[in-house]
């Protein structure tokens, strides 16, 4: 394939973008962290979630399950400092 300059220099800074574009896609892929799960449903648990969002839609569960943990969590001391070992079970 023949190209005259003005044709090699955009053939050159395309090139160039595409580089560029690789190294931020494999800066990203570096910096990628794996996600924690914050809680371990138990198999049944998920199968009820997933029912239940079939049924009533996903945001609907979503945010009935946000709101029942909240109040669960107000139960619990979380701001005294002390680790409950009872609470690890």
């Amino acid at each position: 394939m023949k190209a005259n300059d003005q044709e090699s220099q955009l053939f050159s800074d395309a090139i160039d973008a595409i580089n560029n574009g690789m190294e931020d896609i494999i800066n990203l892929y570096n910096a990628l962290e794996e996600e924690q799960q914050l809680i371990q449903f138990e198999e049944s648990v998920v199968a009820h979630i997933e029912k239940a969002k079939a049924k009533y839609g996903e945001a609907f569960v979503d945010q009935k399950i946000n709101t029942v943990i909240k109040e669960m969590l107000d139960w619990l001391p979380l701001d005294d400092g002390e680790k409950n070992e009872k609470a690890e079970t």
